[in-house]
């Protein structure tokens, strides 16, 4: 499948009560229990909590990835994370339920665009709650496989694949995000680069390895970084900010 783009509108059925978790984004050890990965100093690990809600916690429909025959639609592809690309969804949702959002998306994504699944591996609500986004499989941890390396989405078109996406629930094109959701994405940012050793306020040359496509980007950007578009919106003067801040969280 080519690499395209992401966003959402229809709403299904609400499922049972979400049950949010508080975690870090670690490995599964043998015994499938979540462990910190100590890819960040002592001195960051309690600032890099955040709530994160799996993909049976806002209710996924798992069906939708799935042809009428059984197959997967998009088998997941992993690869080693590059970069990490922020978003607003801009899904002229009125919904007042972010789970309820979230799973409108991932119906939009799956079924109406055909991506096989929600294009972005992560999303975050006013309220500062994280969702799972794509599967990564049940060896790893979210957007991971058991070594570590990203499952591919689908929210920068032609440069996904080492492409982490971050999507903010919401329209920002007037208006800035929430404290909370900021406060948020900026652990979340932190837990990632922590992990894999990314530099928050640094460059890098992407090279997408399926296409060979190379491009110059942030190591912490947006997706006006990748394409002509008005995304993230008001994020996008905040990212100085967001990189200073995710830099003093993983140097501790």
């Amino acid at each position: 499948m080519s690499d395209p783009n992401s966003a959402g509108s229809r709403r299904p059925t609400r499922p049972g009560p979400l049950v949010p978790r508080r975690v870090f984004l670690g490995a599964l050890g043998a015994a499938g229990a979540l462990s910190v990965v100590p890819a960040l100093p002592a001195a960051a690990a309690d600032s890099t909590a955040y709530t994160l809600l799996s993909r049976a916690d806002w209710g996924a429909d798992e069906s939708l990835r799935y042809t009428t025959a059984g197959t997967e639609i998009w088998p997941p592809e992993y690869y080693p994370v590059q970069t990490l690309t922020l978003h607003h969804t801009d899904d002229g949702s009125t919904d007042p339920d972010p789970a309820a959002v979230v799973r409108a998306i991932y119906r939009n994504d799956t079924v109406g665009k055909g991506y096989g699944d929600i294009g972005y591996h992560f999303l975050i609500d006013r309220n500062g709650r994280v969702y799972e986004g794509r599967w990564s499989g049940t060896d790893g941890t979210a957007a991971h496989d058991a070594a570590g390396r990203m499952v591919t989405g689908a929210h920068v078109q032609g440069y996904n694949s080492g492409n982490l996406g971050i999507a903010l629930l919401g329209t920002f094109t007037t208006t800035p995000p929430t404290t909370a959701a900021r406060t948020a994405l900026v652990h979340l940012l932190a837990d990632l680069a922590g992990r894999h050793a990314l530099v928050p306020a640094g460059k890098v040359l992407y090279r997408n390895p399926v296409s060979g496509v190379s491009r110059a980007a942030p190591v912490i950007g947006g997706h006006l970084d990748w394409a002509a578009t008005d995304c993230p919106g008001t994020v996008w003067s905040q990212l100085p900010a967001i990189r200073e801040e995710v830099a003093a969280l993983t140097s501790g």
